[in-house]
């Protein structure tokens, strides 16, 4: 199956748009969008300068929706209410530039451990809304698998899968470098043939470090052999360093392309 090599760095939010060059430079042939810090698209000025930069280049894009501060799990209404707004804003928007838009699930607050039924429907509900947003939009929303954090709902494949489950509009992101923060690789590789969009990137085992493929303890040869006979689409390196963004390109040709 056909891969198609994205890149992507959450810790650039803050920077100007300068450093995007480099990912064409790299190999890639696209760039996914985090849609927040000085990236967010409720901004009129920022969604400009997104848009002229990748006009600029040849790569294409995804985005991944705002996550800081947002529960669309949270029994406070207000928050809860917020977070689907802002969710719908940023794909509304990406419609422009993209037909992929990656979300966050919600996580279980204190309170909500005391209910969590009801935080599970709150999500649906969410997802419900979102879904529709995204129809509407021409868009496919894709709810992420979650890592090493408890309280986040969809960290493991049957809760993702029975969550986004009979949702139109609603896809999967599976991120295994998130699946790896909880030892379960090899078990969100067993349905990337369920998956709509790809996230990768290395750790050791126990926190998000967002690490370049080879220097956690991911085995990528055998990853790579799974996501070439079982996915085809965007493969999204999730980085933090053009050089490192530089290094896992020459990994995912070794192990997936």
């Amino acid at each position: 199956m056909t891969l198609e090599p994205y890149f992507s760095s959450s810790r650039r939010v803050w920077d100007s748009t300068t450093w995007v060059e480099e990912i064409e430079k790299c190999g890639y042939c696209g760039w996914e969008v985090v849609a927040d810090g000085l990236y967010r698209f409720d901004s009129s000025e920022a969604f400009h300068q997104i848009t002229a930069t990748l006009s600029t280049s040849r790569l294409g894009a995804t985005v991944h929706a705002p996550y800081s501060d947002l529960n669309c799990a949270s029994l406070n209404y207000p928050i809860w209410r917020e977070s689907i707004r802002q969710i719908c804003t940023c794909i509304t928007h990406s419609a422009e530039i993209t037909e992929r838009v990656t979300i966050h699930p919600g996580y279980i607050s204190p309170v909500g451990k005391l209910v969590p039924d009801k935080v599970w429907d709150l999500q649906k509900t969410a997802l419900r809304e979102i879904g529709r947003c995204a129809q509407d939009s021409g868009v496919l929303a894709c709810l992420e698998n979650m890592g090493g954090i408890r309280e986040f709902l969809c960290r493991f494949p049957e809760e993702i899968m029975g969550m986004i489950e009979d949702i139109e509009g609603i896809g999967l992101t599976i991120d295994l470098g998130h699946a790896n923060t909880i030892g379960i690789v090899k078990e969100f590789l067993a349905v990337v043939d369920h998956a709509d969009h790809l996230h990768i990137h290395d750790n050791g085992g126990a926190h998000d470090e967002h690490l370049a493929l080879g220097e956690g303890i991911i085995n990528w040869e055998y990853a790579g052999k799974e996501v070439r006979e079982r996915y085809g689409g965007i493969v999204v390196i999730e980085g933090r360093t053009m050089e490192e963004a530089a290094q896992s390109m020459e990994a995912l040709r070794r192990w997936f392309l």
